[in-house]
Protein backbone atom coordinates (compact mmCIF):
# COMPACT_ATOMS: atom_id res chain seq x y z
CA UNK A 1 0.00 0.00 0.00
CA UNK A 2 3.11 2.10 1.03
CA UNK A 3 4.41 1.56 -2.12
CA UNK A 4 1.49 2.51 -4.39
CA UNK A 5 0.99 5.57 -2.60
CA UNK A 6 4.71 6.49 -3.33
CA UNK A 7 3.80 5.80 -7.24
CA UNK A 8 0.47 7.64 -7.01
CA UNK A 9 2.87 11.04 -5.72
CA UNK A 10 5.81 10.28 -8.32
CA UNK A 11 3.00 10.15 -11.00
CA UNK A 12 1.40 13.35 -9.39
CA UNK A 13 4.61 15.45 -9.61
CA UNK A 14 5.51 14.46 -12.66
CA UNK A 15 2.22 15.09 -14.58
CA UNK A 16 2.24 18.89 -12.78
CA UNK A 17 5.78 19.34 -14.26
CA UNK A 18 5.19 18.09 -17.81
CA UNK A 19 2.38 20.18 -18.23
CA UNK A 20 3.26 21.64 -22.27
CA UNK A 21 3.14 25.35 -23.07
CA UNK A 22 1.82 26.74 -25.67
CA UNK A 23 1.83 30.75 -27.14
CA UNK A 24 -1.91 32.29 -26.30
CA UNK A 25 -4.44 33.14 -29.10
CA UNK A 26 -4.43 36.42 -27.65
CA UNK A 27 -1.23 36.97 -24.85
CA UNK A 28 -1.22 39.83 -22.57
CA UNK A 29 0.28 43.22 -22.65
CA UNK A 30 1.04 45.70 -19.98
CA UNK A 31 1.81 49.83 -20.67
CA UNK A 32 3.09 52.00 -17.73
CA UNK A 33 4.51 55.66 -17.34
CA UNK A 34 4.76 58.39 -15.63
CA UNK A 35 2.68 61.28 -16.13
CA UNK A 36 3.37 64.28 -13.95
CA UNK A 37 4.27 62.43 -10.93
CA UNK A 38 1.09 60.23 -11.55
CA UNK A 39 1.59 56.22 -12.52
CA UNK A 40 -0.54 55.09 -15.35
CA UNK A 41 -0.49 51.83 -15.83
CA UNK A 42 -2.67 49.31 -18.66
CA UNK A 43 -2.99 45.74 -17.98
CA UNK A 44 -4.59 44.38 -21.16
CA UNK A 45 -5.13 40.92 -23.52
CA UNK A 46 -4.28 41.10 -26.93
CA UNK A 47 -6.45 39.35 -29.59
CA UNK A 48 -4.65 39.65 -33.36
CA UNK A 49 -6.68 39.91 -36.28
CA UNK A 50 -6.11 36.58 -38.14
CA UNK A 51 -7.63 37.56 -40.93
CA UNK A 52 -10.89 38.10 -39.17
CA UNK A 53 -13.06 41.63 -40.20
CA UNK A 54 -12.41 43.64 -37.19
CA UNK A 55 -15.31 46.79 -36.97
CA UNK A 56 -18.21 47.34 -38.79
CA UNK A 57 -21.89 47.37 -39.03
CA UNK A 58 -23.27 43.87 -38.20
CA UNK A 59 -22.73 40.25 -37.60
CA UNK A 60 -20.18 39.77 -40.19
CA UNK A 61 -17.59 42.05 -38.11
CA UNK A 62 -16.14 40.44 -35.02
CA UNK A 63 -16.63 43.88 -32.85
CA UNK A 64 -19.92 45.39 -34.50
CA UNK A 65 -20.67 49.33 -34.41
CA UNK A 66 -23.23 50.41 -31.03
CA UNK A 67 -22.23 46.70 -29.31
CA UNK A 68 -20.51 47.03 -26.07
CA UNK A 69 -16.87 45.62 -25.92
CA UNK A 70 -14.42 43.95 -23.08
CA UNK A 71 -11.74 46.24 -25.24
CA UNK A 72 -8.94 43.36 -25.34
CA UNK A 73 -9.82 39.56 -24.74
CA UNK A 74 -10.50 37.64 -21.88
CA UNK A 75 -10.55 39.56 -18.90
CA UNK A 76 -10.63 42.51 -20.77
CA UNK A 77 -8.33 45.81 -19.95
CA UNK A 78 -7.93 47.02 -16.34
CA UNK A 79 -5.96 50.91 -16.08
CA UNK A 80 -4.62 52.24 -13.00
CA UNK A 81 -3.72 55.49 -11.68
CA UNK A 82 -1.50 56.42 -8.77
CA UNK A 83 -3.62 59.63 -7.99
CA UNK A 84 -6.78 61.56 -8.35
CA UNK A 85 -6.89 62.02 -12.43
CA UNK A 86 -9.46 63.25 -14.59
CA UNK A 87 -10.39 61.78 -18.02
CA UNK A 88 -11.66 64.00 -21.06
CA UNK A 89 -12.65 66.21 -18.07
CA UNK A 90 -14.33 64.39 -15.63
CA UNK A 91 -12.78 63.41 -12.24
CA UNK A 92 -11.90 59.76 -11.85
CA UNK A 93 -10.17 58.87 -7.91
CA UNK A 94 -7.26 56.54 -8.02
CA UNK A 95 -7.33 53.36 -8.13
CA UNK A 96 -8.50 50.46 -11.10
CA UNK A 97 -11.15 50.20 -13.76
CA UNK A 98 -12.00 48.11 -16.16
CA UNK A 99 -12.45 49.50 -19.85
CA UNK A 100 -15.07 49.14 -21.93
CA UNK A 101 -16.24 50.41 -25.23
CA UNK A 102 -19.06 50.60 -27.98
CA UNK A 103 -17.37 51.28 -30.97
CA UNK A 104 -18.69 53.02 -33.92
CA UNK A 105 -17.92 54.48 -37.46
CA UNK A 106 -16.51 57.64 -36.44
CA UNK A 107 -17.01 58.15 -32.56
CA UNK A 108 -16.75 55.54 -29.73
CA UNK A 109 -18.20 55.49 -26.20
CA UNK A 110 -15.86 54.68 -24.07
CA UNK A 111 -16.26 54.07 -20.10
CA UNK A 112 -14.32 53.46 -16.87
CA UNK A 113 -15.82 50.62 -14.99
CA UNK A 114 -15.52 50.38 -11.18
CA UNK A 115 -16.26 46.78 -10.71
CA UNK A 116 -13.46 44.90 -11.79
CA UNK A 117 -15.14 41.10 -10.95
CA UNK A 118 -17.06 41.17 -13.89
CA UNK A 119 -13.44 40.72 -16.21
CA UNK A 120 -14.74 40.69 -19.85
CA UNK A 121 -18.42 39.67 -18.53
CA UNK A 122 -20.01 42.28 -20.69
CA UNK A 123 -23.85 41.03 -20.04
CA UNK A 124 -22.67 41.75 -16.15
CA UNK A 125 -22.18 45.65 -16.65
CA UNK A 126 -23.85 47.56 -14.57
CA UNK A 127 -24.26 50.92 -15.56
CA UNK A 128 -24.10 52.27 -12.16
CA UNK A 129 -21.18 51.60 -11.51
CA UNK A 130 -19.56 53.35 -14.25
CA UNK A 131 -16.96 56.60 -13.27
CA UNK A 132 -16.89 57.63 -16.62
CA UNK A 133 -18.67 57.82 -19.57
CA UNK A 134 -17.85 60.08 -22.33
CA UNK A 135 -17.51 59.84 -26.18
CA UNK A 136 -13.92 60.78 -28.47
CA UNK A 137 -13.49 60.83 -32.27
CA UNK A 138 -11.86 57.67 -34.22
CA UNK A 139 -9.39 57.58 -36.62
CA UNK A 140 -8.26 55.70 -39.34
CA UNK A 141 -4.51 54.53 -39.84
CA UNK A 142 -2.93 54.18 -42.93
CA UNK A 143 -1.56 50.81 -41.50
CA UNK A 144 -3.28 47.91 -40.64
CA UNK A 145 -2.38 46.94 -36.81
CA UNK A 146 -2.85 43.19 -36.85
CA UNK A 147 -2.51 43.08 -33.03
CA UNK A 148 -4.59 44.69 -30.53
CA UNK A 149 -2.69 47.50 -28.95
CA UNK A 150 -2.93 49.89 -26.20
CA UNK A 151 -0.49 53.00 -25.64
CA UNK A 152 0.24 55.72 -23.41
CA UNK A 153 0.73 58.42 -25.88
CA UNK A 154 1.46 62.37 -26.54
CA UNK A 155 2.51 63.46 -22.76
CA UNK A 156 2.28 67.08 -22.92
CA UNK A 157 5.41 69.34 -22.35
CA UNK A 158 4.03 70.28 -19.34
CA UNK A 159 3.47 67.06 -17.54
CA UNK A 160 0.20 67.77 -16.76
CA UNK A 161 -1.67 65.42 -19.24
CA UNK A 162 -1.40 62.07 -21.76
CA UNK A 163 -3.20 60.16 -24.42
CA UNK A 164 -4.47 56.22 -23.96
CA UNK A 165 -4.66 55.58 -27.34
CA UNK A 166 -6.42 52.15 -28.72
CA UNK A 167 -5.08 51.06 -31.83
CA UNK A 168 -6.57 47.34 -33.85
CA UNK A 169 -7.12 46.75 -37.43
CA UNK A 170 -7.27 50.42 -39.07
CA UNK A 171 -9.19 51.99 -35.85
CA UNK A 172 -7.52 54.41 -33.35
CA UNK A 173 -8.77 55.87 -30.58
CA UNK A 174 -7.39 58.39 -28.22
CA UNK A 175 -8.82 59.84 -24.94
CA UNK A 176 -6.74 61.99 -21.96
CA UNK A 177 -6.07 61.60 -19.05
CA UNK A 178 -4.85 64.75 -16.77
CA UNK A 179 -3.24 64.64 -13.65
CA UNK A 180 -2.59 67.34 -11.19
CA UNK A 181 0.93 67.40 -9.33
CA UNK A 182 1.03 71.04 -8.19
CA UNK A 183 -0.19 69.96 -4.95
CA UNK A 184 2.70 67.09 -4.49
CA UNK A 185 5.37 69.84 -5.53
CA UNK A 186 4.25 72.27 -3.51
CA UNK A 187 3.95 70.46 -0.42
CA UNK A 188 7.52 68.86 -0.85
CA UNK A 189 8.84 72.05 -1.36
CA UNK A 190 7.44 72.94 1.52
CA UNK A 191 8.77 70.26 3.74
CA UNK A 192 12.21 69.24 1.71
CA UNK A 193 13.56 73.12 1.60
CA UNK A 194 13.28 73.37 5.26
CA UNK A 195 15.62 70.12 6.41
CA UNK A 196 17.79 70.40 2.89
CA UNK A 197 18.50 73.95 1.93
CA UNK A 198 19.99 72.37 -1.37
CA UNK A 199 16.45 71.73 -2.34
CA UNK A 200 16.05 75.96 -2.70
CA UNK A 201 17.09 75.97 -6.17
CA UNK A 202 15.38 72.80 -6.80
CA UNK A 203 12.52 74.84 -5.94
CA UNK A 204 13.17 78.51 -7.55
CA UNK A 205 13.42 76.25 -11.05
CA UNK A 206 9.59 74.76 -10.03
CA UNK A 207 8.54 78.51 -9.54
CA UNK A 208 10.34 79.77 -12.62
CA UNK A 209 8.87 76.75 -14.87
CA UNK A 210 5.36 77.42 -13.67
CA UNK A 211 5.56 81.21 -13.25
CA UNK A 212 4.51 81.42 -10.08
CA UNK A 213 5.90 83.65 -8.29
CA UNK A 214 9.61 84.75 -9.53
CA UNK A 215 10.37 87.40 -6.74
CA UNK A 216 9.80 84.20 -4.53
CA UNK A 217 12.28 82.05 -6.95
CA UNK A 218 14.94 85.04 -7.15
CA UNK A 219 14.82 85.10 -3.39
CA UNK A 220 15.46 80.74 -3.48
CA UNK A 221 17.75 81.20 -5.76
CA UNK A 222 20.11 84.06 -4.78
CA UNK A 223 20.00 82.03 -0.91
CA UNK A 224 21.46 78.77 -2.65
CA UNK A 225 23.84 80.54 -4.78
CA UNK A 226 25.14 82.61 -1.96
CA UNK A 227 26.09 79.21 0.61
CA UNK A 228 29.44 77.65 0.13
CA UNK A 229 30.94 77.37 -3.06
CA UNK A 230 27.35 77.28 -5.10
CA UNK A 231 27.84 80.55 -6.58
CA UNK A 232 30.52 78.20 -8.93
CA UNK A 233 27.87 76.80 -10.66
CA UNK A 234 28.04 78.37 -13.50
CA UNK A 235 24.65 76.57 -14.85
CA UNK A 236 22.82 77.75 -11.54
CA UNK A 237 24.00 80.86 -12.27
CA UNK A 238 22.83 80.65 -15.93
CA UNK A 239 19.54 80.03 -14.59
CA UNK A 240 19.56 83.29 -12.27
CA UNK A 241 20.18 85.29 -15.23
CA UNK A 242 16.95 83.76 -17.05
CA UNK A 243 15.39 84.63 -14.64
CA UNK A 244 16.11 87.75 -14.10
CA UNK A 245 15.71 88.24 -17.88
CA UNK A 246 12.14 87.04 -17.40
CA UNK A 247 11.53 89.51 -14.28
CA UNK A 248 12.69 92.64 -16.84
CA UNK A 249 16.07 92.50 -15.00
CA UNK A 250 18.29 93.28 -18.21
CA UNK A 251 21.08 94.82 -16.38
CA UNK A 252 21.02 92.20 -13.34
CA UNK A 253 20.55 89.42 -16.43
CA UNK A 254 23.54 90.62 -17.83
CA UNK A 255 25.46 90.56 -14.92
CA UNK A 256 24.72 87.17 -13.80
CA UNK A 257 25.11 85.66 -17.54
CA UNK A 258 28.60 87.04 -17.46
CA UNK A 259 29.50 85.62 -14.24
CA UNK A 260 28.34 82.27 -15.72
CA UNK A 261 30.00 82.70 -19.06
CA UNK A 262 33.40 83.33 -17.16
CA UNK A 263 32.87 80.52 -14.53
CA UNK A 264 31.78 77.89 -17.70
CA UNK A 265 35.11 79.07 -19.65
CA UNK A 266 37.07 77.89 -16.92
CA UNK A 267 35.59 74.55 -16.45
CA UNK A 268 37.00 71.48 -17.81
CA UNK A 269 33.60 70.45 -19.53
CA UNK A 270 31.17 73.39 -20.02
CA UNK A 271 28.37 71.18 -21.36
CA UNK A 272 27.21 73.90 -23.54
CA UNK A 273 26.96 76.94 -20.88
CA UNK A 274 29.78 78.63 -23.07
CA UNK A 275 27.29 79.18 -25.83
CA UNK A 276 23.96 79.53 -24.28
CA UNK A 277 25.56 82.20 -21.57
CA UNK A 278 26.67 84.17 -26.01
CA UNK A 279 23.30 83.68 -26.92
CA UNK A 280 21.44 85.19 -23.77
CA UNK A 281 24.11 87.72 -23.74
CA UNK A 282 23.11 88.62 -27.12
CA UNK A 283 19.60 88.69 -26.47
CA UNK A 284 19.91 91.41 -23.70
CA UNK A 285 21.91 94.18 -25.83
Amino acid sequence: MKNCITIMLLAFVWTAQAQIQTPQPSPTGSVSSVVGLTDVKIDYSRPQMKGRKIFGEGADYLTPYGQIWRTGANNGTVISFSDDVTVEGTKVAKGEYLLFTWPGESEWTVSLYSDLSIGGNTAGYDKSKEVANFKVKSQKLAETVQTFTMNISDIAEDSKSANIQIAWENTSVKFKVGVDYDSKVMASIEANTKVNPANLIAAARYYHATKKDLKQALAWTNEYLAAGKNSEQFWNVHFKAQLLKDMGDKKGALAAANQSLEAAKKAASDFGYVKLNEDLIKSLK
